[in-house]
């Protein structure tokens, strides 16, 4: 297939630039597989798609407030940094801009958020194949612990806003993350509250985690022109005892939905590893999930809408014809429904659940 195939025309008008004014009261589109029918509903009404013996499962990654400014302590120079991923205590892999100006041996004097110099230095060490940039930080016994002073929240780049706002902090937040890593949020979650998992956990659905911790790959459009020619980004997860109890054990009739592509890519990812089997464990996935595409696991998906081009498009597309190709035209064909009804797209936007 064709990365041009998966393009699609949004007007900007559909961004979400704010969350819902409350977290359960988006929108749902609900896409029924194999009648091809859609149903225009609200997410509270997912209680109604859900049945006792069910397994929903969600992501509980936490994200971190990630991004950084500082300036060049040669020059003066400003920076902007998005911290990627952990070496070790103090030793981080980021993007780093102006990337030209951020060669090996730049040191930077970390800001805080009100442009206020702090004690804290990050000196450039290398750079990788993808460009980003290796920082070692002094100052601070560990940077991780100086993030909620000095750290934003890392909106991603389709939120156009000059600077996050307080509240962002909880909105880009799901109200169950726990385990600190990401960097974007599982947004599929950001429309739970408490009370909403309670009622379902009442009609006897059983709820579990597994961590799936978000890169910024996953906003980067494909820039391949064949969908399978696309290399996918590299992300950490882990799924546990009871979690894998539960899927392992789930009856027959009943399913299991994934709340989130991340989710999903986390169970699929699994399984292949394990002939169709869950297995407590941690490690690393770069699953690549387009059409046509045999699911393991997941029989279910709740997913926000997703960027032209983008990974999580051919993932949803997969999903809504397994081991078929038609699923693009279908998913397609939604979101120009959703577009025509001025649903809400992208992180802080509507939901959409395909059975």
């Amino acid at each position: 297939m064709r990365t041009a195939e998966f393009d699609f025309a949004l007007p900007d008008g559909l961004i979400a630039q704010f969350p819902a004014p409350a977290r359960d009261q988006a929108r749902l589109l609900v896409l029924e597989r194999v009648a091809g029918k859609l149903a225009h509903r609200r997410f509270v009404d997912l209680l109604d798609y859900l049945r006792p013996d069910d397994v929903l499962v969600l992501n509980d990654s936490r994200v971190i407030p990630a991004r950084l400014r500082g300036r060049n302590i040669r020059t003066g120079g400003k920076f902007e940094a998005l911290l990627l991923e952990e070496n070790a205590a103090n030793d981080w892999w980021a993007m780093l801009k102006p990337g030209k100006r951020a060669r090996p041996g730049t040191k930077i004097e970390i800001i805080d958020r009100s442009g206020r110099p702090s004690s804290i230095l990050a000196a450039v060490v290398e750079t990788n194949a993808e460009g980003h940039r290796r920082l070692r930080f002094s100052g601070t016994e560990n940077i991780l612990t100086e993030l909620e002073a000095l750290g934003e929240v890392p909106l991603p780049p389709y939120i156009n806003r000059p600077s996050p706002r307080p509240e962002d902090r909880d909105c880009y937040q799901t109200v169950f993350a726990r385990a600190d890593g990401s960097v974007a949020a599982p947004t599929a979650g950001l429309h739970f509250t408490p009370e909403f998992l309670e009622k379902i956990r009442g009609r006897g659905v059983k709820v579990c985690f597994v961590t799936l911790h978000v890169g910024p790959g996953t906003f980067a459009p494909v820039k391949a022109a064949g969908v399978a020619d696309h290399i996918m980004h590299e992300e950490r997860y882990e799924v546990g005892a009871e979690t894998t109890r539960l899927i392992n054990g789930v009856k027959t009739g009943s399913k299991v939905i994934a709340v989130g592509t991340t989710t999903l890519r986390v169970l699929e990812s699994v399984a292949l590893e394990n002939e169709g089997r869950i297995k407590a464990g941690a490690g690393r996935t770069r699953i690549f999930i387009y059409p046509p595409y045999q699911f393991k696991i997941v029989d279910a998906l709740l997913t926000n809408f997703h960027l032209p081009r983008s990974t999580l498009l051919m993932l949803a597309s997969a999903f809504a014809a397994p081991g078929e190709t038609r699923g693009r035209e279908l998913i397609l064909e939604a979101y120009q429904e959703a577009i025509a009804r001025h649903y809400r797209f992208f992180s802080y936007g509507d939901a959409m659940l395909i059975l």
